[in-house]
């Protein structure tokens, strides 16, 4: 007779999310406007799970239009209703109705986000989501000393659209950063890169790669990728440019500067 032992399965928990969709004011490259909002934040706020778990969303409308909420690049395993395109897998939640999205995370980890997902409110609604592996999983790569999600976006004053991106962050000299990048722009491929540093690229959409280092990033439209930064082993005394820029072959009417967030260094202990 033979006695085997085998690990128990680890089970996911459920997590709960509560999403009000409402109007607030949001000051962006010296113009205000009502904006479309996801619990009065833009960008909207952070969903953080892991494989397996199962996450549990209620979206309550505020808004005079109708709304729906997408969960791009989920699986949506038998739960296909809960994918969040309007008139496609789901009527739009109506102005003062609620709906509760219902689904599992199988088989993905990684960088995600969530985004609205009818007519143009995607410009303003949309956060990130964030995957970690199972308990006792670790990423095949070591562990960053922290990981910071960063969302490029676009702003639209009135005809004119510049791209948006706010990462302004401060890091520690000698440790590693997982960079989450995420892509939420409606039309634009964007380019990104951090001055005189250099990015190893270990993951896009939730699936590893071989890692392979690169100076600029180049990130189309709902894509993520999640890059490692090394900061220098000393001091720089200098600050240093984050910097994104849209793909662009032609004339186009949009400002196609580059923006620009700053990656700084805590000062040494004296």
């Amino acid at each position: 007779m033979i006695f085997c032992l085998y690990p128990e399965p680890v089970l996911g928990i459920t997590r709960h999310y509560k999403f009000n969709i409402k109007l607030q004011n949001v000051t962006c490259l010296c113009h205000t406007k009502s904006t479309v909002s996801v619990n009065g934040q833009f960008p909207g706020p952070r969903i953080a799970a892991r494989e397996g778990d199962q996450l549990l969303i209620k979206v309550v409308n505020h808004v005079p239009n109708n709304i729906s909420i997408h969960w791009h690049g989920i699986r949506q395993l038998r739960s296909g209703w809960a994918d969040g395109p309007a008139y496609v897998t789901q009527c739009p939640i109506q102005t003062g109705q609620s709906y509760v999205y219902n689904f599992t995370i199988v088989g993905q980890r990684g960088t995600l986000f969530w985004h609205a997902h009818i007519s143009w409110s995607r410009a303003t609604v949309y956060g990130p989501l964030i995957i970690l592996p199972k308990l006792g999983v670790t990423y095949p790569f070591a562990k960053p000393h922290k990981e910071v999600p960063i969302i490029l976006g676009e702003w639209f004053n009135t005809d004119p659209e510049a791209i948006l991106a706010r990462p302004s962050r401060q890091v520690k000299r000698g440790k590693t950063y997982l960079l989450r990048l995420i892509n939420a722009a409606l039309n634009d491929e964007l380019f990104f890169s951090i001055a005189n540093h250099t990015l190893t690229v270990v993951e896009t959409d939730t699936v590893y790669v071989k890692p392979f280092e690169t100076e600029t990033i180049l990130i189309a439209p709902g894509q993520t990728t999640n890059v490692l930064l090394k900061s220098k082993p000393r001091y720089p005394n200098a600050t240093f440019f984050m910097t994104a820029r849209p793909y662009v072959t032609g004339h186009g009417t949009f400002d196609n500067s580059t923006i620009a967030g700053i990656l700084e260094y805590e000062l040494p202990p004296p």
